[in-house]
């Protein structure tokens, strides 16, 4: 069962097909075979079967490409008979990323600005955005643990549900259980929280009664929330990013400054500059997404043993 965004399965077997399960639930699949793309479904309730396939050995991966705030998605299995099932193991390199829309890549293989709620959901590919770029970029596996809409200490035009940080340590947005997973040990953690904080004008029943508060709250709470992160993962390098000159990247890097000053040191601010945000609704397109994993990796890359054994 998933609620985060860009979940995905793999699966080795050997044989000429494959079956898999999916539980309740609408969901955006894409499903590849050694890295070749089979299929872009959104299968529902059911088994489903993937043939035609080259006697021999085989890798079957599986990623929910879209986002599912209201429900969780069951998904209930890879099934080889009768091919023979072999074991994958884990990457050895782990990257977690924190966010809102941007994070999740809402709607960003669309085209158009002007898009109805089904087309963003179609167009929404997280593992066409940031995190799979790095991913790959770097072959490591990936957790994405974010929510359009959702921010820091507000989200967007000042809606009542949970922020980032309170939903964050819950394995579902219902919130019953924590999250907890001793294998989960990220060396890198990418960050970008605080564009719902800011993209859209107080209202007068906010308990927020200038920008000022509002800004004062957010670099609080968001310095809270990272130190939180550090003392979960205290060795990961952590990179926060902000599309250059808004409100939000200000607010940010100033929250990253303070941590370096507080003596963490793996701690870095990412300015992205020159965003098109050509996709639904203002949001990162496919060339944002990819500059945005190139700012974070040219940083990256400049710590030679962060993969070290890796």
């Amino acid at each position: 069962m998933s609620q985060w965004p860009g979940a995905y399965f793999e699966a080795a077997f050997s044989g000429r097909e494959v079956f898999f399960r999916t539980g309740e639930g609408d969901v955006h699949l894409r499903v590849t075979v050694d890295g070749q793309a089979v299929s872009v479904l959104r299968p529902g309730h059911g088994l489903h079967r993937i043939g035609g396939l080259a006697d021999g050995d085989h890798r079957l991966r599986i990623e929910i490409v879209s986002e599912n705030q209201t429900a969780p998605i069951n998904f209930e299995g890879v099934f080889g008979v009768p091919a023979r099932a072999k074991v994958v193991a884990p990457r050895a390199r782990q990257i977690e990323f924190i966010g809102d829309s941007h994070t999740v890549g809402y709607a960003n293989t669309s085209s158009v600005r002007d898009c109805s709620d089904e087309a963003v959901w179609e167009t929404t590919d997280t593992g066409a955005g940031i995190a799979g770029v790095l991913a790959r970029r770097y072959d490591a596996d990936y957790q994405v643990n974010a929510i359009s809409g959702r921010g820091v200490v507000r989200n967007y035009g000042g809606v009542a549900r949970d922020t980032l940080p309170q939903a964050y340590p819950f394995t579902l947005f219902d919130k019953q259980v924590w999250y907890a997973d001793a294998a989960w040990r990220p060396q890198v953690i990418v960050v970008a929280l605080g564009t719902n904080d800011f993209s859209t004008e107080l209202t007068s029943d906010e308990r927020w009664k200038s920008r000022e508060a509002l800004t004062n709250d957010y670099e609080i709470a968001y310095a809270a929330f990272l130190r939180g992160l550090r003392l979960r993962s205290p060795d990961a390098h952590i990179v926060a990013w902000g599309g250059e000159g808004s409100e939000m990247a200000a607010a940010s890097q100033r929250v990253v400054a303070r941590l370096r000053a507080e003596g963490d040191a793996r701690i870095v601010f990412a300015p992205v500059a020159g965003m098109g945000l050509t996709a639904c609704h203002w949001h990162p397109d496919l060339a944002d997404d990819r500059a945005v994993a190139a700012a974070v990796a040219a940083i990256l890359d400049m710590d030679a043993d962060l993969w070290a054994g890796r």
